[in-house]
């Protein structure tokens, strides 16, 4: 019984001599590089940017540092539902839950809110599942390059680098849908 149509024949036939010495496959890859080299030359050499101080324009769906957003009232608005940590392919999201107390009701929007939230920005492929999972538009990617780090304990986000500063708000009307624009209503 056959499960897929994608199965091949393989066949042990003898190589012949130029197979053996490989040339032919010598030449095909330098002319390729041939190739590459006169079209250089013909059409001007690529675009070539002094990085970091002139930036590569990048695409307007790119998606980069992440950022949990605060509502109007400067409440952080992720309720700890653990949503975006289960659609997360990469399993790059960890949070623990907590109980809001009545000193904190101006800090959270829920009763429950997230103690602790971390991203292992090593793990993650920025795929954007934990934005669109989110029922609350709490958490989103920005156009924001991720920052360079010199160790790997550093690459592991918590809410002190995710959360946005109340005098410091992200603008992330361009990635959002019109559910999410109308969710956070």
């Amino acid at each position: 019984m056959k499960l897929t149509n994608r199965s091949k024949v393989v066949s042990n036939k003898e190589m012949t001599l130029a197979e053996k010495i490989y040339l032919p496959a010598i030449f095909k890859g330098m002319g390729i590089t041939l190739k590459h080299a006169v079209r250089t030359v013909v059409k001007g050499a690529p675009a070539v940017y002094s990085y970091p101080e002139v930036q590569k324009p990048r695409a307007t769906i790119w998606r980069g540092h992440h950022v949990l957003k605060r509502d109007e009232e400067g409440r952080e608005r992720c309720t700890a539902c653990g949503l975006c940590a289960v659609a997360c392919p990469a399993e790059a999201i960890t949070m623990t839950a907590a109980e809001r107390t009545k000193e904190e009701k101006h800090l959270y929007r829920e009763e429950k809110y997230a103690s602790v939230y971390e991203i292992n920005m090593l793990r993650c492929i920025f795929c954007g599942m934990c934005e669109e999972a989110c029922p609350k538009s709490a958490i989103y990617l920005t156009d924001r390059l991720v920052d360079v780090e010199t160790n790997r304990g550093s690459f592991i986000y918590g809410k002190d680098k995710l959360v946005e500063k109340i005098n410091e708000r992200i603008d992330i009307t361009t990635r959002q849908s019109e559910k999410q624009k109308n969710a956070v209503k």
